[in-house]
Parts: C-alpha cells; structure tokens; sequence
C-alpha cells in the first residue's frame, strides 16, 4: 500500500478543520480569506470537496456543487455560512443556473474555483470530431460561462480569485486521454490570457494541477487494474509509488491546501500559473 503522508501533516489538517467547524471560534491560522464567498464547482467528493473543505476551514462561505444536492449539502453541513447546490456542469445554461443560486445564497463570488468532469479516455487516434466537440464545450466553454457570470464583480471590487483544478495533461499530454489533455490545454491558454488581462483589477488566476492523489476515482481505477493484470491492488499501489520521489500517494486534503493558499490574499502575487501538486512525479520543472 502507498506510504501514509507523515503524522504531523493529518494533525495540521485536523486542526485546521476542526478550528472552522460550527462549534469552533478561530481559525487556525489566518490565510485573510475569512468571510470571502467562494463557488466550488463539482465539489462533492475529490479534489472539489478537498477544495472546498479548505476554504471553509479559514472561514470562507463556501458553495458546495454536484449533481447530487444531498452530497453537496453533506459537505457544506460540516460548517457554518455553507450551502450545498445541485448542479450540472455539462452544458452552459446548467453553470449559469449554477452561479444565479449560487448568488441568491452566499452574494456575489468572490472565490471561484473551476472543476468538472473529464471527456472519456481513448488516445488521439481513436478520437472523433465529435468528441473534440464535447471535450471543448465540458472543458472550454463552460468553464468560461463560469468565469463571464463571476468575474465582473471581482473586478468592481479589486480582488479575486479564479483557480482551475487541473491535471498534468496540461505540462505534458497523456497518452491515454487525449480528449481530455486537448480541452485542459485549450482552458489554460484562456486562462492565462485572463491573467494577464485582469491581474491589474487585484484578480489572480491559476491553475493547480495534481499528480496521483488518492481519491475514490483514483482508487477505482487501481481496483480495475489489479482485476485486468491479476496484481493486488496493494501491489498496484506500491508499484505506482515507486515512480513518485516521496514514495507515495498524495491525500485530497494536501492538495485542497495548496488550492486554499492560491485563493487567499497571501498569493495576491502569484498568477497565471500551472503549479503541480504531485509529490514530485514530473520530470519536467
């Protein structure tokens, strides 16, 4: 099985949550994001909820999503001033629908986080016109509604955050999921041309890309393999980390820190960038 990440980093996240749960007072350390309002799409498990749970542990009023209303309200139940909303995230209208209720909740966002679900695997050659099509519009186009319906407030009032969670796709296309490596590629040349634009107006716009992070998906995956390959699935999991320098997995809850210190004034200088989070797997800088 992966490497556990260190006792001392499951102790800081624990501290952090429960100092921002209902019953708590002060926040365990102070990233000046207290009382800001944040959008997180497709954030009922994974990345998205890790995200989430991390902004509201520094006293954010956090929009948990998904298309599933009861899991969204689960997460934001865990803490004070959320709110969990159903959402599709397939088409424009449904982000649209998304930010209009969004808005009528928590006011106007002034953190949004984008993230939605993936094109279907499959390499360059297996793919169709119709599936760029449809990873364009999942990944391109309906991320920008997101953006178009949130980012004139951000810059009314001369501070925002727009943060992207990505894939390593963007670095270096991965071969197995071309559809989604072209959609993510497209959605940063946009999104650093938006950096550029509005990093005068206090908005900062980033992208956080994770390597091998041990959510249910990643899990799922593993599972499968193990039963194609008749390897175990610790097998598998000890074989995957020995191409990763820290030795292991990566937990939902150290990448959603990462993703809380981007959106939080101590960043307001860190913009139009990729950043990994992924313990080190890329060979690239």
């Amino acid at each position: 099985m992966s490497i556990a990440p260190p006792t001392t980093v499951r102790e800081a996240w624990a501290t952090r949550i429960i100092s921002r749960s209902k019953n708590a007072k002060e926040p365990a350390m102070d990233l000046g994001i207290a009382g800001k309002t944040a959008l997180v799409c497709a954030s009922t498990a994974g990345l998205g909820a890790a995200t989430g749970r991390a902004l509201a542990a520094e006293g954010v009023r956090v929009v948990f999503s998904g298309r599933r209303k009861e899991l969204a309200t689960q997460q934001a139940e865990q803490y004070a001033g959320c709110v969990g909303i159903e959402a599709d995230l397939s088409t424009v209208e449904g982000a649209k629908n998304l930010v209009e209720e969004a808005e009528a909740a928590v006011g106007q966002i002034d953190i949004l986080v984008l993230n939605g679900p993936g094109p279907r695997p499959g390499t360059a050659t297996s793919v169709d016109t119709e599936d760029l099509h449809h990873a364009f519009e999942s990944l391109m186009v309906v991320q920008h509604a997101l953006v178009e319906d949130c980012l004139p407030h951000m810059r009314d009032q001369k501070w925002g955050r727009v943060l992207s969670i990505a894939s390593s796709g963007v670095v270096a296309p991965i071969t197995s999921l071309a559809l989604s490596s072209v959609g993510r590629m497209a959605l940063a040349g946009y999104l650093k041309a938006l950096a550029n634009e509005v990093s005068k107006d206090g908005v900062t716009v980033n992208m956080l890309l994770p390597g091998r992070i041990a959510t249910d998906r990643l899990n799922s995956l593993d599972a499968k393999r193990a039963e194609t390959t008749g390897m175990t699935l610790e097998e598998i999991q000890r074989e995957v980390a020995r191409t990763i320098p820290v030795g292991r997995s990566g937990e939902p809850d150290e990448y959603g820190a990462v993703a809380a210190f981007l959106c939080s004034q101590l960043a307001s200088y860190v913009t139009g960038s990729a950043i990994r989070c992924d313990g080190g797997a890329h060979s690239a800088l």
